[in-house]
C-alpha cells in the first residue's frame, strides 16, 4: 500500500516550511483575484467545498465573513486538515470542517452536494490525466445550476534573466511530467485550457477573467512576492533537479543570481492569471 509522501504528488515534500509559504500564497492571490467571490452571484448558494485548500485561508475566509454558508475544505495532506481544524477552531468557526481527501480520486461526497466548488492553484500536484477526471467528479457533486471557479497562473514575466531562467526549469520539470497542457515546455501551461477543459466537461455559462499581480520593487506587493519567490524556488530544487536538465551548481548559482536581481531598484516583476467560472447544467 503507498505510503502517504508517495501518494502526494506535490511538486515540494518539505510539508512544515511550505504550509508557511502557502498562507502568505493564498493571501497574496486572494487580493489579486479580486476578493473571495469576484463576479459570483451568491444568491442561494449555501453550501461551498474547496478543492486542495492547503492551509485553508480561503475557506476559513469565507466561512467567516459568510456565517450562512456551510464550508468543507479538502487536502491529501492529514497534517495540513488538523491545522485547519485547529486555525477554524481557534476563531471559533463552526460552518467550515475539513476532510482529507485526493483530489485526484473520486470524491466521497454524495451527487448534488455543494452549490459551489472552488479550486486555486492546483498545477502543483494535476497531470493532464487528472484535469478531466477532476472536472467530472466536480459535476457530479455539484447540484443543477451549481457554480464551478477554477483560478489558475501562467508565467512571470520580470527583467531578471535569471528568474526568467530558473523558472524555465520548473516549466520544463513540469512538461517532462506531463503535468503541463504546453506543447514547448515553457510555460506553466493550464490557464489557456480552463475553458475548454470545462466545455469538455460539459458546463454550461462559461465565462473567464484574467488577472494580473504586479510585484516590481517599490510596489507594495513586492516584499511579500519576494519572500514567497525566495521560500518557493528553494523548496522547488529536489523537484527541479530531478526532472530538469540543470545540475545542482547551475542551479545554485541562477538562484543565487535571482536573489539579487529581484533585489535592484530598478527590478520589474508581472505576474499572469486566470479565472474561469461556469454552471452546471439545470437537469431535465
Amino acid at each position: 500500500m503507498p505510503s502517504e509522501d508517495e501518494k502526494n504528488t506535490y511538486v515540494i515534500k518539505d510539508e512544515g516550511i511550505e504550509l508557511g509559504r502557502l498562507i502568505l500564497q493564498d493571501k497574496l492571490y486572494t487580493q489579486a483575484i479580486g476578493g473571495l467571490f469576484p463576479d459570483i452571484d451568491l444568491d442561494g448558494i449555501t453550501s461551498v467545498l474547496d478543492i486542495a485548500c492547503g492551509p485553508a485561508g480561503w475557506a476559513i475566509d469565507v466561512a467567516f465573513q459568510f456565517p450562512e454558508m456551510e464550508v468543507v475544505g479538502t487536502d491529501i495532506s492529514e497534517a495540513i486538515v488538523n491545522y485547519n481544524f485547529a486555525q477554524a477552531r481557534v476563531r471559533n468557526l463552526q460552518n467550515v470542517t475539513f476532510e482529507v481527501m485526493d483530489a485526484k480520486k473520486p470524491f466521497t461526497f454524495h451527487d448534488h452536494s455543494f452549490d459551489l466548488v472552488n479550486s486555486r492553484l492546483l498545477t502543483g500536484f494535476m497531470d493532464t490525466d487528472a484535469w478531466p477526471q477532476l472536472l467530472a467528479e466536480c459535476k457530479r457533486i455539484l447540484r443543477p445550476g451549481g457554480i464551478i471557479r477554477l483560478a489558475e497562473v501562467e508565467n512571470a514575466i520580470s527583467n531578471s534573466r535569471a528568474r526568467q531562467d530558473i523558472w524555465a526549469y520548473f516549466y520544463q520539470a513540469l512538461a517532462n511530467q506531463k503535468r503541463t497542457y504546453s506543447v514547448d515546455g515553457h510555460s506553466v501551461g493550464i490557464t489557456y485550457m480552463l475553458v475548454r477543459l470545462l466545455r469538455e466537461a460539459g458546463f454550461r455559462d462559461i465565462q473567464s477573467k484574467a488577472f494580473s499581480l504586479d510585484s516590481s520593487y517599490g510596489i507594495a506587493m513586492y516584499y511579500p512576492m519576494f519572500r514567497n519567490i525566495e521560500s518557493a524556488l528553494a523548496l522547488l530544487k529536489p523537484f527541479i533537479l530531478l526532472h530538469a536538465e540543470v545540475t545542482e551548481k547551475e542551479y545554485d548559482q541562477i538562484y543565487t543570481q535571482m536573489l539579487i536581481d529581484c533585489q535592484r531598484e530598478d527590478f520589474t516583476c508581472l505576474s499572469f492569471g486566470l479565472t474561469a467560472w461556469a454552471q452546471k447544467p439545470e437537469e431535465a
